[in-house]
C-alpha cells in the first residue's frame, strides 16, 4: 500500500506556518494507517511525502518515477489508483503518474490489470459531466468484509465525518448496498476496469 502525500498539508492555507502541527498530524495519520493496514492484513506501507494537496507543484513524471520504483519493487500483478475524475485534484494527478509507471513496455514489468477505484467525499463531489464519471464495471460481493472495512476506517479519528457525511460508517454501508443492489448483490465495492491483460 503506497501513501503518495501526507495528507494534512493542505488544510492549512499556510503549511510553513504551521509546519510542528502538520509534523504531529502525520505522525498521528502513519499511526492511525498502520492499525488500520493491519485489520486489513497489508503487507506493507510506504509513504512517499510528496506534498498533500500540492501535486500540482511536483512534476508528473517525478511522481511517476516514483511509482515506478515502487512498482519495480513490490511486482504486483493487479494496481489500483485513484479515479481520474476526483474532485480532489492529487487523485487525478496520482492516477496520471499511475498510468505511466504501469505502461505496458516489452521487456519491462508491468502489471496485468488496473483499476480505478472510488473515494468518498471525493469521487462522488465531482462535477456532474461526463468527462469526470466514475463509471464502474467491476463489482466485488463484500458482505463478508464489509465491517472489517469500516472497523479499519474507525482507526481514521481525524478521517471519519458523522453522517451524513460520506466518510461515515453508515454512509460507507448506504453505498455497499447501493453498489450491490445494482448488480444483484448484497453488498459490493464498484470499480473502473482501466487495463486488463491476457498472454
Amino acid at each position: 500500500m503506497l501513501f503518495v502525500a501526507t495528507g494534512v498539508a493542505g488544510r492549512y492555507p499556510d503549511p510553513g506556518n504551521h509546519t510542528q502541527a502538520i509534523v504531529d498530524q502525520v505522525a498521528v495519520l502513519r499511526q492511525d494507517a498502520a492499525r488500520a493496514g493491519q485489520i486489513l492484513g497489508v503487507a506493507s506501507q510506504t509513504f512517499l511525502d510528496f506534498p498533500d494537496n500540492r501535486l500540482d507543484t511536483v512534476p508528473l513524471m517525478d511522481l511517476a518515477h516514483s511509482l515506478k520504483r515502487q512498482v519495480l519493487a513490490i511486482r504486483p500483478s493487479v494496481v489500483f489508483t485513484h479515479h481520474f475524475g476526483d474532485y480532489n485534484w492529487d487523485h487525478g494527478r496520482v492516477h496520471e503518474a499511475s498510468l505511466m509507471a504501469c505502461r505496458a513496455n516489452p521487456g519491462e514489468f508491468y502489471p496485468q490489470r488496473l483499476y480505478a477505484y472510488e473515494v468518498l467525499s471525493s469521487t462522488e463531489r465531482a462535477p456532474a459531466v461526463p468527462s469526470r464519471a466514475f463509471m464502474p464495471n467491476i463489482f466485488v460481493e463484500i458482505s463478508a468484509t464489509l465491517e472489517t472495512k469500516i472497523e479499519a476506517l474507525r482507526q481514521y479519528a481525524s478521517e471519519l465525518g458523522v453522517y451524513p457525511h460520506p466518510r461515515s460508517p453508515e454512509a460507507v454501508r448506504h453505498l455497499a448496498g447501493r453498489r450491490g443492489s445494482t448488480v444483484g448483490m448484497r453488498q459490493a465495492e464498484a470499480f473502473q476496469l482501466l487495463r486488463e491483460l491476457h498472454w
